[in-house]
């Protein structure tokens, strides 16, 4: 793709110029009632610009005069320019007039005297350039200081958004992590997961009822103590009634089942007393 940065201004002029050349040659067809024929390719040839055109066509040199000078204006290519219409076949120059700052266009010779319809080409000279402001195409080639401050600027609160998003975002999913970690305990080799009611150990899981979670999660809680069975009974079962005296050996002995990979594990009997949780 083509840029600003590979023109240099008098390139950018240049182009300038040729789409006030090719204005002048659609204005003229208009002017002679053709509106479907092409303007050919402007051309620079030496110190001059060409317009050709596709069909043959009526000259008529006020109206030529009038065209041109509202283009030159409009465009402001020149304060002063020469302009000649050549015959296609013998190359002979059949109009000309040249336009400099103090020219009055009513003397300008000829301007009555209208060229049958043949075949033309329009040369057009810039003389004096001096009414043309090459700032205004350097400034084509960069952009205005205030364009990049603002382009700055904006970048700048961008990122700033997106960091404090990332942030937000970094310090939620921490928070969800934190929540689930405090839910499950290491105990030993297994990670004990309460909530869910389960051990793990090497992506194995064993599961466990919730009164076996329940007394494992005491035990651990209370590691090298030994807790009264009837605290125990008391904690874990405490009013409802549906146990009997030897419920609690059956829980110990599936928990110890249940805890055999890990033999650093081990849940003590205390006889006459209670149960005390070890890790080794």
């Amino acid at each position: 793709m083509i840029t600003t940065d590979s023109f240099s201004t008098n390139d950018l002029f240049d182009s300038h110029i040729k789409v006030a050349m090719r204005m002048i040659g659609d204005r003229l067809l208009l002017d002679s009632g053709d509106s479907t024929s092409r303007v050919l390719a402007v051309e620079k040839v030496g110190d001059r610009y060409k317009v050709e055109f596709e069909n043959e066509f009526e000259i008529n040199p006020e109206k030529l005069i009038n065209i041109v000078h509202n283009v030159v204006e409009e465009t402001n290519i020149a304060s002063g320019y020469l302009v000649e219409i050549v015959d296609c076949n013998g190359g002979t120059i059949i109009y000309s007039y040249e336009v400099l700052v103090s020219t009055n266009q009513e003397n300008i010779p000829c301007k009555q005297r209208a060229q049958p319809s043949g075949c033309y080409k329009l040369f057009f000279t810039i003389i004096d350039t001096s009414v043309l402001d090459f700032s205004s195409f350097q400034d084509i080639q960069k952009p205005p200081q205030s364009l990049i401050k603002d382009y700055i600027f904006y970048t700048l609160i961008i990122i700033s958004l997106l960091v404090i998003i990332g942030l937000l975002i970094y310090l939620q999913k921490r928070k969800i992590r934190e929540k689930l970690n405090s839910e499950i305990l290491t105990i030993g080799s297994y990670l004990f997961d309460k909530k869910g009611m389960n051990l793990t150990l090497k992506k194995k899981v064993v599961e466990l009822s919730s009164k076996e979670a329940d007394l494992l999660f005491l035990l651990f809680s209370n590691e090298n103590k030994t807790l009264e069975r009837e605290y125990i009974l008391n904690v874990i079962w405490g009013d409802e009634g549906d146990y009997i005296g030897r419920t609690l050996d059956v829980y110990i002995s599936k928990l110890r089942k249940k805890l055999e990979n890990d033999p650093s594990l081990k849940i003590i009997n205390i006889r006459g007393v209670g149960y005390r949780f070890v890790i080794n």
